[in-house]
């Protein structure tokens, strides 16, 4: 009997009932579960989906654990657990990103000097330790810039610098003995005008047998400041050039790396010199199972067992749907609270082109003040056109309504007074 499909878990692009329906028609599943506070919260769920083996950061039991199971595969959805299983598939013989791949992959500092090695991109960027080390990668860099994190997603610890007051007040609590000690300043790229569509893209692609394939152009909506993504959607607003030299960047990008089998997520800014790199990602974009299963009833999770099981897969043209269909994510407020109700939901799903709605956050969480992407809500459904987007979010957002208690009391606002507050 052959063995499980190892998924190393942990918060990532995939639900573990994503994973489970998704892999469980290519063979039985175990979770190889990661202990933190998000995985403690779905734990329970895990045992019913599949067996459940924790990681405890000792190498050497860690892998004795999974040789016991004799899997088939082992893969990931979640950014920060790509190390470990690139780590694990080495060690067992199973295909995956090499090691030395997914170091380019997770740390920002080596994906940029690869991209400039390989020619692919010259976006300009320096890593530093210390405060006093801002000056010199403030001239080499530019301004304004983006202080970021050399690991991490979500938009965590990301700042726009335009000057140097706000660089110090900026990396002070993040450097020594601060919060991270490193941080990438990177050349801020400043994206072309993108009307009611936000000014970058994302291009989904998956490495298998046959090389080298692009699933999709993801358009995106506007960013909310400094850079928290509010939805998606599909076909991307692109015209045939655009999208030609999208997807040709990608293909260059991606090519310098030594990818196993698997799936990438690479994010891509629409700027007046062309599309530029943002950064690459080795493994699957968030959200996008989803989006794929709505809009043409494809599993991209399934697609990466295939892929882990090395089997011969055969891909539909997912991207260009007959109508719109799109994802929205109503953001936390910045401030610290506390979430006291969430009404709306029932009102918000008879919108005509709302296909459904589902609230991430709980009644009772506390909320911390953070600059980080951070979704309340998940809202998808379709339209004609893009243009129809705006008017139609609009019309949800309006019915959408959450109760928090702040420091300076409780304020009820509507998932457009939300979005409204954390875009100024």
């Amino acid at each position: 009997m052959a063995g499980p499909l190892v998924v190393v878990y942990d918060r990532g692009a995939a639900s573990a009932a994503e994973i489970a329906v998704g892999l469980g028609a290519l063979g039985p599943v175990a979770f190889l579960v990661n202990p933190s506070g998000y995985t403690d919260r779905t734990g329970e769920v895990l045992r019913r989906l599949g067996d459940v083996v924790p990681l405890t950061g000792d190498r050497e039991a860690d892998l004795a654990a999974v040789r016991r199971l004799t899997p088939a595969a082992v893969l990931t959805f979640s950014e920060p657990m790509l190390p470990v299983t690139a780590w694990l598939a080495d060690a067992l013989g199973l295909p995956f990103h090499p090691i030395a791949t997914t170091g380019l992959l997770t740390s920002k500092v080596r994906q940029r000097e690869r991209l400039r090695l390989r020619g692919v991109d010259d976006v300009r960027s320096r890593p530093i330790s210390s405060i006093d080390e801002w000056a010199a990668a403030r001239d080499y860099v530019g301004l304004p810039a983006v202080v970021k994190p050399v690991y991490g997603q979500g938009s965590r610890n990301t700042y726009v610098i335009p000057d140097d007051a706000v660089a110090h007040r900026v990396l002070a609590p993040l450097l020594p003995a601060g919060r991270v000690s490193t941080v990438v300043v990177e050349e801020l790229l400043v994206g072309r005008s993108g009307g009611p569509y936000g000014d970058y893209v994302s291009v989904e692609s998956y490495h298998g047998p046959q090389g080298l394939r692009h699933l999709a152009v993801t358009g995106k909506l506007p960013l909310v400041p400094p850079f928290r993504e509010t939805g998606q959607f599909w076909p991307a607003a692109v015209t045939d050039v655009e999208r030609k030299e999208i997807l040709d960047l990608a293909t260059r990008a991606l090519t310098a790396f030594d990818l196993g089998p698997g799936l990438t997520h690479t994010e891509i800014k629409l700027t007046e010199r062309g599309p530029r790199i943002i950064e690459v990602n080795g493994r699957l974009g968030g959200h996008i199972a989803a989006l794929a299963r709505h809009c043409a009833g494809f599993d991209v999770v399934r697609l990466a067992g295939q892929l882990a099981l090395g089997q011969p897969v055969t891909v539909p043209p997912i991207d260009q749907p007959d109508r719109v269909h799109f994802q929205y994510h109503t953001l936390a407020p910045v401030e610290p609270c506390e979430l006291l109700s969430i009404t709306g939901a029932a009102d918000v799903r008879q919108v005509d082109g709302i296909d459904g709605f589902r609230a991430y956050a709980r009644v009772g969480d506390v909320l911390d003040a953070d600059v980080m992407t951070r979704h309340l809500d998940l809202l998808w459904g379709r339209c004609d056109r893009p243009a129809d987007l705006a008017a139609l979010i609009g019309a949800a957002q309006r019915r959408i309504c959450y109760e928090f208690r702040f420091r300076d009391g409780i304020r009820r606002l509507s998932a457009a007074d939300l979005h409204r507050e954390v875009s100024t």
